[in-house]
């Protein structure tokens, strides 16, 4: 009895370690099932339309009539600068511009200068640029190798926020043997992409509408870049379809499994098991950190359970919209910024692009459909629903200083079985495309190199 006892525990000692060490070799993600998520009676499209942005004087007129009728809140109090939110003495300050300044064709001009198409993904409309190199020979006359480059975009931004990087990726560089094509997609139900008819488009199902664009597009491998849920979407089609994905680079690496907590709560004790001494602020204490991240995620609550509330309220008030939108615009880029009268709006961004992106929901009346990914991310079904799959497709972490929260490199190795990059940058918050497109191009340039010289067959 005794050998029986000692061989089933050396069983279960070898089945540990085997599952602990190899076990995430040998899951197989589940199969997202290819719903239509349009109406019914919608005839099959498969062709490419071109697209241009173009609205109508009746919708702006509207819009400024009710800008002009905006009932604003009472005073802030003293000396708070944001930490309530907003604050109506300067949301005053941007309606009055958005009134009486603020050029929307002068804009949408700007907005129209990238070629843009629609198409139809699984029953609906999916809107994107596509954009190709402005060469396709290095400065020495050699061919380049052009590499499929899909950006994603998260809430509460809009494909307003790569304007200024795209070209910084589709103009080659000298010394580089290559440059990228780019296509950035509007998530479904945001700007001028549809948003489903019916519940359950959450960011797994966006994963595949994503991967049957890049099929449409006739893209067999390609990379990503995308931070906030464009992170969490194009981490997904890492795990769901790794063959397909070159490299994914990402500006938040968020780790969705729970081993890599304990190791944060360790740390607690003993920072040096974590992170290195000069980033260890970034985490510690965890009071703090964690105190911020419950002070300025009340949103996602709201939208992960009433976005249609929420919706009927913005999609009334233009000025209400703006700043529900904005005061993520200051926050997420630098913490400090709310205790500044002005948010710090204008430190980083200049107002015409902020009213750009706010402009995209507005024209569009998508900020309900936009808001509804939270809460169809967090239902019982789809929530966490590829969390114990690791992501083994090569990945770049660009690691903004002022991102809203720091995962240290050795947690992202947990998660990320193919970490090739992992760099802390000098400048930048969440919305890095739009803050730093040189600092973010950089990063996504290196890691691409890198990615090609281990992968000859590129």
């Amino acid at each position: 009895m005794f050998k029986i006892l000692i061989a089933v525990g050396l069983l279960l000692i070898a089945y540990y370690l085997g599952y602990k060490y190899y076990g995430d070799q040998l899951q197989i993600p589940p199969r997202i099932v290819e719903e239509d998520w349009g109406l019914h009676d919608r005839p099959y499209a498969t062709t490419i339309r071109p697209f241009k942005i173009n609205v109508s004087q009746d919708v702006i007129d509207d819009l400024k009539q009710r800008l002009s009728r905006t009932r604003y809140s009472v005073p802030p109090l003293e000396n708070t600068g944001w930490t309530y939110g907003v604050s109506s003495k300067y949301l005053k300050e941007i309606v009055n511009y958005w009134k009486d300044h603020y050029n929307w064709y002068e804009r949408q001009e700007l907005l129209n200068k990238y070629p843009q198409f629609i198409t139809t993904i699984q029953g609906i409309d999916i809107h994107f640029y596509h954009v190709k190199p402005s060469k396709l020979q290095n400065e020495d006359g050699r061919q380049l190798k052009v590499f499929p480059l899909l950006l994603l975009h998260g809430w509460p931004g809009s494909v307003v926020e790569f304007q200024k990087i795209i070209p910084l990726l589709t103009t080659p560089r000298p010394g580089k043997d290559f440059v990228f094509e780019v296509i950035a997609p509007s998530l479904p139900g945001f700007g001028f992409s549809e948003g489903a008819v019916r519940p359950g488009l959450g960011h797994t199902q966006m994963a595949l509408i994503f991967k049957n664009l890049m099929d449409r597009l006739r893209f067999n491998q390609f990379f990503t870049q995308a931070g906030d849920w464009g992170s969490v979407i194009s981490t997904d089609m890492a795990i769901l379809f790794p063959r397909r994905i070159y490299g994914t680079h990402l500006n938040m690496c968020s780790i969705r499994i729970t081993k890599p907590s304990i190791w944060l709560f360790l740390g607690a004790l003993f920072p040096s098991l974590v992170v290195e001494p000069e980033y260890a602020p970034r985490i510690y204490p965890l009071k703090y950190h964690y105190g911020r991240l419950l002070e300025e995620t009340g949103y996602f609550h709201i939208q992960a359970t009433k976005p249609d509330t929420l919706g009927a309220a913005l999609t009334d008030s233009p000025a209400g919209l703006a700043a529900w939108i904005l005061e993520k615009f200051s926050t997420a880029t630098h913490e400090e910024f709310r205790f500044r009268d002005d948010g710090g709006l204008l430190i980083k961004f200049t107002i015409d692009e902020l009213l750009d992106n706010v402009m995209i929901y507005w024209v569009t009346n998508t900020i309900t459909t936009s808001v509804r990914l939270y809460a169809e991310s967090c239902t019982s079904e789809n929530f966490g629903k590829l969390n114990s799959f690791p992501v083994k497709t090569y990945l770049g972490c660009a690691v903004f200083p002022n991102e809203i929260a720091y995962v240290p490199e050795s947690i992202v190795k947990t998660y990320f079985k193919n970490l090739i990059q992992y760099d802390h940058l000098p400048a930048g918050g969440h919305f890095a495309a739009l803050e730093e497109p040189k600092i973010l191009s950089d990063n996504v340039w290196s890691f691409a190199e890198k990615v090609d010289r281990r992968n000859p067959d590129l």
